[in-house]
This record gives C-alpha cells, sequence and structure tokens, in this order.
C-alpha cells in the first residue's frame, strides 16, 4: 500500500522560508515522478511543481524562482523549499505520485504577519 506523507507546513511571516517534506512508502520512490501542489480556501487545487526520476524539475510561474523541489531516493524523501513567502502562498499543499496517482493528506501553510 502506497503512502504518502507531508511534513513541515506551519505559520510563517511574509518573506521568510519554510521546507515542506513528503516521505514515500510502499513503492519504488525512485521510479515516480512527484509533484507539489496546493489548495487555498475557495479554490481548485493548483500544481506548484515537479521533479521526474532524472531529476528535472519544472515551476509554476507563480513559485519560480522562490521555490525549489528536490528529491533524496535514498530515503524516499521530496521535499520543497520555499522561500520569499507571500500571503498569497498560504494553501494547503499536498504531494502527489504521478506513478498510481496517489496523493498525501496535505500540510497547511499559512503566511501572514
Amino acid at each position: 500500500q502506497v503512502q504518502l506523507v507531508e511534513s513541515g507546513g506551519g505559520l510563517v511571516q511574509p518573506g521568510g522560508s519554510l521546507r515542506l517534506s513528503c516521505a514515500v512508502s510502499g513503492s519504488i520512490f525512485s521510479s515516480s515522478a512527484m509533484g507539489w501542489y496546493r489548495q487555498a480556501p475557495g479554490k481548485q487545487r493548483d500544481w506548484v511543481a515537479t521533479i521526474t526520476p532524472s531529476y528535472t524539475t519544472n515551476y509554476a510561474d507563480s513559485v519560480k524562482g522562490r521555490f525549489t523541489i528536490s528529491r533524496d531516493n535514498a530515503k524516499n524523501t521530496m521535499y520543497l523549499r520555499m522561500a520569499s513567502l507571500k500571503p498569497e502562498d498560504t494553501a494547503v499543499y499536498y504531494c502527489y505520485r504521478h506513478l498510481g496517482g496517489y496523493w498525501g493528506q496535505g500540510t497547511q501553510v499559512t503566511v501572514s504577519s
């Protein structure tokens, strides 16, 4: 059974940083592209970033230059380093495993002074 567990969310001031983690179990982590999505209150879930098995990365324009996606295949874990955070980054952040279409439960990120 594939499980994805996010952690690292919280409350941060504008301009601050956070690092989210997504631990994956029950599958061969290295074989699948992985992604981060986010959903703000009352809005649809939006794509944030993707990393392929060969470490190619892509980002939504809204986070490009501020967020960095990475993966550690030895730890079966994906990360999202978020810097220069803005109030509009406030959302529940979800990790996603492309192979099989699995989602984590989400972690709340709130950017507020």
